[in-house]
C-alpha cells in the first residue's frame, strides 16, 4: 500500500544504520514504514548496489541479520517480477530511483495438494521517491513492474524482516503456483562470481 512523503534524506549506509537501530521487538510493520516516510534514501548512494542486466532485474544485498534484509532491486525499462509472495514476511519498499507499478492480487481456489489457484488482480499504485509502500500482510501476492511508458530504469529498495531464500510464484495463466529459490546478484557491493551481466 503506497504511503506518502519521506522528509529526511540519508545515505544508504546511515539508513541502513537506523533500521538496524530499531530493536527487534519494535520491526513492526508500521515502525518500519514510519522510518521509511520519515527517511528517504540520496539515490547517489546507491551507485555501489545498482547493477544492471538487459536479461532480468537485479537483487543487490546491502544488508542482512537475523532480524531483516535490505537489498535495491534494479529494473529495466519494461521489466517486472514474476506475481509472487514473500513467505509470510513483512516487506517494506520505496523508489528512489525512477517509479513502479504494484499490482496485488487475491488468491482463490487454492489447492497446495496440486499447486493450483486462482489469483484475482485487486488494488493497483505507484510508487516512487515520495511515496514509499508496504506488502499488504492480507493480500500479500503482488507484482512489481517498471513499465515502458515510463521510459527509465528505475532502483527500489526492499527491506523483509525476516530474511528469506525462497517464495512462492504464480502462474496466472495457468493456474498454478510453485516454490521458486532467490538469489543475489551482488552482495555488499560485489557481483557474486557466477552473475553474468547482458
Amino acid at each position: 500500500m503506497a504511503q506518502h512523503l519521506a522528509t529526511e534524506q540519508l545515505t544508504i549506509t546511515d539508513w541502513v544504520k537506523g533500521l538496524a537501530a530499531i530493536p527487534e521487538r519494535d520491526f513492526a510493520l508500521e515502525n518500519v514504514q514510519d522510518y521509511i516516510i520519515h527517511h528517504s534514501v540520496r539515490p547517489e548512494t546507491l551507485d555501489k548496489y545498482s547493477y544492471f542486466s538487459k536479461g532480468n532485474y537485479t537483487r543487490n544485498l546491502i544488508f542482512k541479520n537475523e532480524v531483516f534484509e535490505c537489498m535495491t532491486i534494479c529494473w529495466e525499462i519494461g521489466q517486472a517480477s514474476r506475481i509472487h509472495n514473500h513467505r509470510g514476511q513483512n516487506c517494506w519498499m520505496s523508489a528512489p530511483i525512477g517509479r513502479l507499478k504494484v499490482q496485488n492480487f487475491r488468491v482463490d481456489d487454492r489447492d497446495a495438494a496440486r499447486g493450483t489457484c486462482r489469483i484475482i488482480p485487486t488494488d493497483i499504485y505507484e510508487m516512487d521517491a515520495a511515496h514509499p509502500a508496504y506488502v499488504n500482510p492480507l493480500e500479500p501476492v503482488h507484482q512489481v513492474l517498471n513499465l515502458a511508458e515510463f521510459g527509465k530504469r528505475a532502483v527500489s529498495i526492499h527491506i523483509y524482516s525476516k530474511p528469506f531464500d525462497s517464495c512462492e510464484v504464480y502462474l496466472r495463466e495457468k493456474g498454478t503456483y510453485g516454490d521458486v529459490p532467490l538469489h543475489y546478484t551482488s552482495e555488499y557491493g560485489k557481483l557474486n562470481p557466477a552473475e553474468r551481466l547482458l
